[in-house]
């Protein structure tokens, strides 16, 4: 039996990049897609269940509102990707993530920005920099080396469910990263390619989007830390 492979894409106002997300997923090797709707003013909803999407509400705003959503609605599904609504990953290199969990050496896949020359180039001075921060830091913490936060990433369904996610906005992707550490998961990196998203980023694309965001990427690193 094929192992069921299920998507899971947040999405707040991303009504000119979500069509070209899901018609670039490979269809044929996935269970279900789902779109979580986080609120979103445009017609990113309409737009996600014309492309053939499962699209559910949630109304609490937040990255990880909308991820923990998504992963409630889930159907037992084998491994869990979860992928931005903005186009700035590639979704057709899901087969090239999931791979190591397919192969029984790996338990939680993440896709790295920061590998590949081209894809490093195409995020913002601000993320890289405030990604190499966040991984400095878990590698002193935590004695794992990550080079990046992306938020492309594949991991098995009972090792999500095992790691329990909890964090509602912007410190989702280093606790995930930090749990599955914690956890014992076998963890690797493959490098990704990434281009500029279309449309502003909601957190790097402004002053204080990037603030809130460090600043509570650094209170989860530290948070994890004392517990």
């Amino acid at each position: 039996m094929s192992p069921k492979i299920s998507v899971i894409i947040p999405a707040f106002n991303e009504e000119s990049s979500i069509g070209l997300v899901l018609n670039d997923l490979p269809r044929k090797t996935l269970h279900e897609i789902i779109v979580v709707d986080n609120g979103s003013t445009d017609n990113t909803a309409e737009v996600a269940l014309e492309s053939g999407a499962r699209v559910v509400q949630e109304k609490r705003k937040g990255y990880g509102s909308a991820c923990l959503r998504g992963i409630a609605e889930l159907n037992q599904p084998d491994i869990v990707v979860f992928l931005d609504g903005d186009y700035s990953d590639y979704p057709e290199d899901i087969d090239q993530l999931i791979q190591p969990i397919l192969s029984g050496e790996k338990d939680f896949v993440l896709g790295s920005r920061m590998i590949l020359p081209e894809s490093r180039a195409a995020l913002l001075p601000q993320a890289r920099y405030g990604n190499r921060l966040a991984v400095f830091l878990m590698r002193i913490f935590f004695r794992h080396r990550y080079t990046d936060l992306g938020p492309f990433r594949a991991i098995r369904y009972d090792s999500l469910i095992n790691i329990g996610m909890q964090d509602i906005n912007f410190g989702w992707t280093v606790e995930m990263q930090i749990k599955a550490v914690q956890k014992g998961l076998r963890i690797c990196e493959i490098p990704v390619r990434y281009r500029q998203r279309v449309g502003v980023s909601k957190i790097t694309g402004t002053f204080s989007g990037t603030l809130k965001a460090g600043t509570k990427i650094i209170y989860t690193i530290f948070k994890y830390l004392i517990v």
